[in-house]
């Protein structure tokens, strides 16, 4: 009887052991909130066949989160519908939407990391926001996916479970708004769309960041430009966002576009220009006048690679005009409407193009 007493003790204490080491491991489990928005990795074409034709934002965020596993082995993930969108319908109010979700879930002392599942078309956009705007530490990492989950070969899973991988990882903090795709790590910053077709649309001029492999990262450079924590932007004091429009710069393109923009109450024009944000000599003067009106102008460039100089092609000193330095002219378009929640000031407005 007493042998059979300590057999029954021992079995006891093993399963109270167990189920205290199951809980502690539990409980040690990096917590990660998904943020869904919709796009292409919550859509759905008509067959496996459809890669490229179908209606994006169809799935919700529960039945993305339910079709991984895999993920409760990473983290204690959990997902909230923000939007339901195709990312082309943005806008700067759901911008500032998302982003004060992002900043409340980054002060929850319970939350370690966030994933934002976005649609490619303006994922970049997003990125640089909430890079800008966020003041954490913790990672913000944005995923999406260039094939629905019904196509073959579809790439949203692994991009989703990539993010999380990254979202729980101690490594990504202090390295600003991270994008998880086709197993690269990108910086929200500079990172942007350049094919619509293939699996490997994203990407800078500057490279990764580092990779993602079997759920491991593997880092190889941090971002320098200022971001997040030390950014003197903060989306707690943000509302709204100034009305700026791109003008995209071309052969015998006219200035009824720009005159549009100014006649829509832009408060300030990104130039799209060709080369060096080349401005058209027919143009000139019509930017000048849109500048004395208050209206800022931008000098972005077209060129997918390479940066603007500054009094190079014109006379910005002169002008009184901005160059967006190596930013495209949407990325441009986010930190000028950012910058100018601060400032009017032209020289104020260089620095910060200079800074971020």
């Amino acid at each position: 009887m007493s042998l059979y007493r300590f057999s029954l003790r021992s079995l006891l204490a093993v399963m109270l052991s167990t189920a205290v080491g199951f809980a502690m491991a539990q409980a040690a489990k990096p917590n990660v909130v998904v943020l869904a928005t919709g796009g292409t990795i919550a859509g759905a074409g008509a067959s496996a066949a459809n890669s490229a034709t179908y209606q994006a934002a169809k799935v919700p965020v529960e039945k993305l989160l339910a079709g991984l596993p895999e993920l409760a082995d990473v983290a204690s993930v959990r997902g909230e519908q923000v939007f339901q969108i195709a990312s082309e319908s943005f806008t700067n109010e759901k911008l500032v939407t998302l982003a004060k979700r992002v900043s409340a879930l980054a002060k929850d002392p319970t939350v370690d990391g966030i994933v934002v599942t976005h649609g490619t078309d303006t994922l970049e956009e997003t990125s640089f926001f909430l890079t800008l705007v966020v003041h954490t530490d913790k990672p913000i990492v944005m995923v999406a996916s260039m094939r629905p989950g019904t196509a073959m070969s579809a790439d949203g899973m692994l991009n989703l479970y990539d993010a999380v991988v990254l979202a729980a990882d101690k490594e990504s903090r202090g390295k600003g708004v991270l994008i998880a795709m086709n197993d690269d790590i990108l910086s929200g910053r500079d990172a942007g769309k350049r094919i619509n077709i293939k699996t490997n649309a994203f990407g800078s001029q500057w490279g990764a960041l580092g990779m993602v492999v079997e759920g491991r990262s593997y880092w190889f450079r941090a971002p320098v430009k200022r971001h997040t924590m030390a950014s003197e932007f903060d989306i707690d004091k943000i509302d709204t966002l100034p009305n700026v429009q791109i003008v995209y710069g071309s052969g015998d393109m006219g200035t009824a576009l720009y005159e549009a923009a100014g006649k829509s109450g832009a408060k300030a024009i990104i130039h799209a220009g060709t080369g060096n944000g080349s401005v058209a000599d027919y143009a000139v003067e019509t930017l000048r006048k849109l500048r004395s009106q208050g209206v800022q102008i931008v000098r972005s460039a077209r060129v997918p690679d390479g940066f603007v100089l500054r009094n190079s092609e014109q006379p910005d000193d002169k002008y009184d005009w901005v160059v967006a330095n190596d930013l495209n002219p949407q990325k441009a378009k986010i930190l000028a409407a950012v910058a100018l929640t601060k400032t009017s000031d032209t020289k104020e407005l260089q620095r910060i193009f200079w800074t971020y």
